[in-house]
C-alpha cells in the first residue's frame, strides 16, 4: 500500500474545570453526563481545600454524540443545580491561558 497515507485520527481534548462547595455526587454527575454523550474521560485531578471542591478533568470529545455547545449547556445545568463553577475549554486554549 505504498503511496497511500493512513488517516490518523486526531483527538480533540478539552479541559473541564470545576470549583465550588464540596458535596456528594459532583464527580458522579459530571462523569454520567460525559458517558451519556460518549465522551471519554482521560484524566482527573481532584482536591478538597478547606471544604472547597476543585477538579480538573481532561476529556476526549472526538467521538462525542453532541457538539461542544451542547456539552457546555449540560455542564451549565449541573453548575446551576449544584451551585458550582464549571468551564469547558479546548486543550489548546487552556494551555495558552495558563502559560507561564
Amino acid at each position: 500500500m505504498a503511496g497511500k497515507k493512513s488517516k490518523e485520527r486526531i483527538s480533540q481534548v478539552c479541559i473541564v474545570t470545576v470549583t465550588g462547595a464540596d458535596r456528594v455526587g459532583i464527580i458522579a454527575r459530571i462523569a454520567n453526563t460525559m458517558a451519556k454523550a460518549n465522551i471519554n474521560i482521560i484524566d482527573v485531578s481532584q482536591r478538597i481545600m478547606a471544604e472547597y471542591f476543585v477538579m480538573t478533568m481532561a476529556v476526549d470529545i472526538t467521538d462525542a454524540a453532541i457538539d461542544m455547545e451542547k456539552i457546555q449547556a449540560q455542564l451549565n445545568k449541573i453548575a446551576k443545580d449544584m451551585e458550582l463553577n464549571i468551564t469547558l475549554q479546548h486543550e489548546n486554549i487552556f494551555k495558552m491561558m495558563h502559560r507561564v
